[in-house]
């Protein structure tokens, strides 16, 4: 368990999906202030006829896979003790952007499972029914990379 979601201040202990759920709470709030408000998907992540682009479940599984991969491959080439310091923040923010800007055409993009949560949990059926890929996915993509990262990269010694 990550110590900062489970120790200090009661904000500090929500776990992430609890948090995104509440996020998406307090969104669904706010839009729904605006007269015409329609829930709609509400940025959910799908696939087939809930994808932005109609992706089917293949590509959005891979989109998702593999960009959760390069995401988790720049979060700790950026953090390496051998990687310039001070610039994994530039890195890390620059490759968000990108692979979402890649990935939101596909599926409205996650790579986060408890982004993924917080909305589906608002719209329910169908995002609920599909949710399972945005856990699956990114955790399949986070795992390749914590192995190959090391692979390709070695260790600071060598």
């Amino acid at each position: 368990m990550r110590p900062s979601v489970h120790v200090g201040p009661p904000w500090r202990r929500c776990a992430p999906a609890t948090c995104a759920i509440a996020g998406a709470g307090v969104l669904y709030v706010i839009a729904s202030g605006k007269a015409g408000f329609q829930l709609g998907g509400f940025a959910s992540n799908g696939f087939g006829e809930h994808s932005p682009g109609g992706y089917y479940m293949v590509a959005a599984f891979v989109a998702e896979a593999v960009l959760t991969f390069v995401f988790l491959f720049v979060i700790l080439g950026s953090t390496d003790a051998r990687a310039p310091k001070g610039f994994a923040p530039i890195a890390i923010g620059l490759g968000l952007t990108l692979i979402h800007l890649i990935g939101i055409p596909v599926t409205n993009l996650s790579v986060n499972p408890a982004r993924s949560t917080g909305p589906a949990v608002l719209v329910g059926g169908w995002a609920l029914a599909q949710l399972w890929l945005f856990w699956v996915a990114p955790i399949v993509g986070a795992v390749a990379a914590g192995v190959a990262y090391p692979a390709i990269a070695g260790d600071a010694a060598d």
